[in-house]
């Protein structure tokens, strides 16, 4: 936490962050327009808020784009508020994304989080029903987990597995998973003004990946970047629904790999 406060107590690191804030997904060249700092001196500040993991970066073909990660800054609420105002506030941490330039040009969602677990642990975690249910509240998915296979979806923890026509993509043990996302439901109807403009918004196909790879530090134990992309537009109501979800998701998968208490287990 140290190195949190330390990076957001420049204004130029703020600033840098302001701006990721309002569109996600920059170049070292975008973010550097219009600020009166050279690109060296950029450079500097996000190699500071990189080492608070305040920022994430992803290869996008010859660039490095830059994500604004809130995970640290959650972390610091976290520790200070209590379990019952969590929930509330993790919602008002859901971040919307404003995107410029052509929508399929770059991850829309990029997610970083650092949690204390072996490779293997963090993927049986992503992947192992038994896991998933705990952290996710009885719902999530299910697969065999090999290339083409279906990925059945769980929307309630009193509900059944359903085959909502997603698909395992990737899934390599200890590194990688990739699947398709599912697509609208007949329960998000109401979200639209019309039956033309929902019926639209379902041929959107999604996809979700999960990277594991060890912490930069090795102290931090595994580095978890989640991408979910594929949306068609920035204003996609998907997109909207799970970048708050996953944020809150894996804020349970860190704490239930770390050995912490879930809210419901407090409460019991």
């Amino acid at each position: 936490m140290d190195a949190v406060f330390k990076a957001l107590a420049d204004a130029n690191r703020r600033q840098l962050l302001d701006r990721l804030n309002a569109d996600n997904g920059l170049s070292l060249r975008e973010l550097s327009e219009g600020l009166g700092m050279s690109r060296q001196a950029v450079s500097k500040h996000l190699a500071v808020l990189e080492a608070a993991s305040l920022v994430s970066t992803v290869k996008h073909g010859r660039e490095k784009l830059h994500y604004l990660n809130p995970v640290p800054i959650h972390e610091i609420a976290d520790r200070w508020i209590g379990k019952y105002e969590r929930d509330r506030m993790a919602a008002l941490s859901h971040l919307k994304h404003v995107l410029e330039g052509p929508p399929m040009s770059k991850p829309e969602f990029v997610y970083v989080t650092y949690i204390q677990t072996t490779a293997d642990k963090l993927y049986r975690a992503l992947t192992d029903p038994a896991f998933i249910k705990i952290y996710m509240g009885g719902t999530g998915p299910k697969s065999d987990w090999k290339v083409g296979s279906p990925v059945l979806w769980k929307s309630a923890p009193d509900g059944e597995y359903e085959d909502m026509d997603q698909q395992v993509l990737e899934a390599v043990p200890g590194k990688r998973l990739a699947y398709t996302w599912h697509t609208l439901q007949p329960m998000h109807r109401d979200l639209f003004d019309s039956d033309e403009e929902f019926a639209e918004a379902v041929k959107e196909r999604s996809k979700v990946s999960f990277d594991i790879e060890p912490a930069e530090i090795p102290m931090m134990g595994m580095k978890l970047t989640i991408t979910h992309d594929g949306f068609d537009t920035p204003d996609s109501k998907m997109l909207e629904g799970t970048s708050g979800g996953w944020i809150m998701i894996l804020s349970a998968l860190k704490t239930f790999l770390e050995g912490g208490k879930l809210v419901a287990d407090q409460e019991d």
